[in-house]
């Protein structure tokens, strides 16, 4: 049995400048149709957009283990790569590369490009809170992997072995 999940429920960030990234994070939420939830002097939390975005400021001390066979979690000092939200179309990943940019002035990794070596038709760009939690927007057409041209269409090359700037490859 597997369970095929609808989006992403609700993201926690821990961030070391709360007095910037606080308010980014909320300017950023509200224009993408989200509302405040919680807010207060070390936590903001939106929803909406069928997810939710909880950002909160580090506060230096470890935490407890939430499981006692999970001694070294520690969830403010915990990493995290970058995570995407998926757009609707192009255009709106263009609108909010024109927002994040000219709005909250982040600062941009890489504008919106095509990244058809990851999937077929993949459009995004990137960028940077202000404490450099990477954020990417993208747009992958139809079923992406799971149809056409995708690696794991019916007829597609399957799962790839490499990953890297240059996409998906298999030795």
């Amino acid at each position: 049995m597997s369970v095929e999940v609808n989006g992403i429920a609700h993201i926690q960030l821990t961030v070391n400048d709360g007095e910037r990234c606080l308010p980014f994070w909320e300017k950023l939420c509200h224009f993408l149709n989200m509302e405040t939830l919680i807010r207060n002097d070390t936590t903001v939390y939106c929803i909406g957009s069928r997810t939710g975005i909880l950002v909160r400021s580090a506060t230096g001390k470890p935490d407890q283990p939430d499981q006692p066979d999970q001694p070294g979690f520690n969830q403010n000092t915990s990493g995290l790569h970058h995570f995407c939200f998926r757009a609707r179309s192009k255009n709106d990943v263009d609108a909010i590369y024109s927002f994040v940019a000219n709005e909250l002035k982040a600062n941009i990794v890489h504008a919106p490009e095509d990244g058809s070596h990851f999937a077929p038709g993949y459009y995004s760009f990137l960028f940077e809170d202000p404490d450099g939690i990477r954020i990417e927007f993208n747009y992958v057409p139809g079923k992406g992997h799971f149809g056409g041209q995708g690696r794991l269409a019916p007829d597609g090359q399957g799962p790839a072995d490499q990953y890297d700037e240059h996409g998906l490859t298999n030795r």
